[in-house]
């Protein structure tokens, strides 16, 4: 049975049974702001499992594609992905334990053919005032579930689902209950006591395998933290395609199904690796690749908010694994071949047109191939050179801040090392910098910074010697307006009433490196904002600045400084550490506004 057949013939089971088939919803939730992605099949049936009606009825089953970012970490296991497809039937206010648990199991032993002996159950021990879960208990041993095949857990830790995740972390209105889930025992793998002296369904070892969940919803929770009964009850079963599969094939990697392993044999081509002794990688670059087609599908483009940000996250840490895997950046990276494979298999099933798709999907890796290598490559550099006592948060951070390395990745590849990077002092250092950059935002002294990283400073201490040059060449009518600075380039606006001539931007260019190769001291005082003026100091024009401000002086004396202004740093302490200044672009920037953009070499 392949996967095709196996999603067909549970949905006819249920069919059979007085259920109507909905459409997978939307990957991308429609109005709801809550969440990012559709992480379940019940997530979009709340109002109907809460009383509302459903137009088709009480009995409704379905395939829905599902994505769930916080298992990110997860990947790289024998089991867990970020996309899946999870197979769901629902009684909205109908049935209850007393059908659901035969026909589930039904379909298990009878329709998948599992054997009875390899399967278990786990059942609700209790708790917060709930009492065990004795009916489906009692309805699992009628079924011929052995007593020592029945594990019952406390809801605090498992055997609860709500979309929050365990009972005390629901908010007020959130609505959930408790569970029955049904594992599989690959028993040709040995347990490993790292996980516990004996194993159990929800041992980690990866001898059990959750196949499916039966989520007796039938309560919400109130103001006051406690549960009070919903207006009906309702059963949400949930089960993974991709491991009622592997329980199939009695294949305890998830990935060695039909629905991975085209994608796992795409992924050795491409990077001349086998399979065998790079599970993880290649677990990894596989699962992410495939969420990515979804995402792309629906719409997402890769970004620095929200969906596209994970979008990114996934793309840039499969590049990374692949690059790995390939040993190193010697060469470009084409993962078309591993694209295809992805379409082929969902074609008939989830893909319209899979070859506009493929060709969509691979411009947008493309491009975001090409704006992360440059990235990837400094990064690997600098964490390669830094010694092992020395890989910090703190570096993390400033490869984050200097390269828009991202942290996760800087996070794994030490772990590769034996080193760990705690989140936690990344996060704090992180807050600080973004409380600095809304200082500049709010109109302090606005710098037009967008961080302080060791370019963006140079850039900034680049746009006084550039902004004197203008004067000199241009005349002492030249006022700065405004500037933007990244890591890459400046960007600095200025009064001017016409296009400056090839020989002007040749002039400027050259005076700017001529004071960076002079290496002129760069010095900073406090004092009011009026003796500032009365001094001379420039200051931005239409700025408001408070009673007390820091003038930067470049050049030995106030007589004699190329450079005096007005403004809240930072900067270097000398202009020969700034390297070779170049003029990239002149343009108009509105009326009598002339606009530069100059990198640093």
């Amino acid at each position: 049975m392949n996967s095709s057949q196996l999603r067909k013939k549970y949905l006819e089971f249920f069919k059979q049974r007085k259920h109507r088939i909905i459409p997978a919803a939307a990957l991308i939730p429609v109005n709801d702001p809550t969440t990012l992605f559709t992480s379940s099949g019940m997530q979009p049936l709340v109002p109907f499992l809460m009383g509302e009606k459903h137009p088709l009825g009480q009995r409704l089953v379905n395939s829905q594609t599902c994505f769930r970012a916080e298992d990110i970490d997860e990947v790289g296991d024998n089991r867990h992905t970020t996309f899946f497809e999870m197979l769901g039937n629902w009684s909205l206010g109908d049935y209850f334990k007393r059908e659901q648990l035969p026909w589930i199991w039904e379909f298990f032993t009878k329709v998948v053919k599992l054997p009875k002996n390899k399967l278990a159950v786990s059942i609700s021990a209790g708790g917060l005032g709930i009492k065990k879960d004795t009916g489906s208990e009692s309805i699992w041993l009628k079924l011929g579930v052995p007593k020592d095949r029945i594990f019952a857990y406390p809801i605090e830790e498992e055997n609860w689902w709500s979309r929050a995740g365990s009972p005390e972390k629901m908010p007020p209105g959130e609505i959930g209950g408790q569970d029955s889930e049904i594992f599989y025992e690959f028993t040709q793998i040995k347990h490993d006591s790292k996980f516990g002296k004996e194993c159990h369904p929800n041992c980690d070892c990866g001898r059990f395998l959750e196949i499916g969940n039966s989520v007796f919803m039938e309560y919400q929770k109130d103001k006051q933290g406690q549960f009070k009964k919903l207006p009906q009850q309702n059963v949400d079963f949930g089960g993974g395609l991709e491991r009622i599969l592997a329980a199939k094939d009695n294949c305890p990697d998830i990935f060695q199904t039909d629905l991975f392993k085209p994608i796992i044999k795409a992924v050795e081509k491409v990077s001349g690796q086998e399979y065998q002794g790079n599970e993880k990688a290649m677990r990894i670059t596989t699962d992410h690749l495939k969420a990515a087609c979804f995402m792309v599908q629906a719409g997402v483009r890769p970004s620095n908010k929200l969906q596209g940000y994970v979008l990114r996250r996934l793309l840039r840490r499969a590049m990374v694994k692949m690059h790995r895997l390939r040993g190193g950046l010697k060469s470009s990276l084409d993962l078309r071949p591993i694209l295809k494979a992805v379409m082929e298999i969902y074609q008939d099933i989830y893909f319209k047109n899979p070859v506009e798709l493929e060709k969509e999907t691979a411009q947008i890796v493309a491009e975001e191939m090409k704006k992360f290598s440059r990235t990837l490559e400094q990064g690997l550099k600098e964490i390669k050179k830094t010694k092992p006592e020395e890989i910090n948060a703190q570096l993390a951070f400033n490869l984050f801040q200097t390269y828009g390395f991202p942290f996760e990745i800087t996070q794994e590849i030490v772990a590769e090392k034996g080193l760990k990077l705690e989140s936690d002092k990344f996060n704090q250092l992180l807050a600080k910098h973004q409380q600095l950059s809304r200082q500049t935002s709010q109109g302090i002294f606005k710098g037009g910074l967008a961080n302080h990283s060791a370019k963006t400073v140079k850039l900034h201490t680049a746009t006084h010697l550039l902004h004197a040059a203008l004067r000199q060449v241009l005349g002492r009518q030249v006022r700065q307006v405004g500037s933007n600075i990244t890591e890459k380039r400046l960007r600095f606006d200025f009064t001017h009433p016409r296009a400056l001539t090839e020989r002007e931007i040749k002039q400027v260019e050259a005076l700017v490196n001529q004071k960076i190769k002079a290496n002129l001291p760069i010095k900073q005082e406090t004092m009011t904002f009026q003796e500032a003026k009365k001094k001379g100091a420039l200051a931005f024009f239409g700025q408001k600045y408070p009673q007390k401000v820091k003038v930067y002086k470049i050049g030995q004396s106030k007589k004699k400084a190329f450079s005096f202004e007005v403004c809240a740093g930072p900067h270097l302490s000398f202009t020969g550490g700034l390297g070779k200044f170049r003029i990239e672009k002149e343009t108009s920037c509105g009326a009598g506004k002339r606009r530069i953009y100059g990198v640093l070499k």
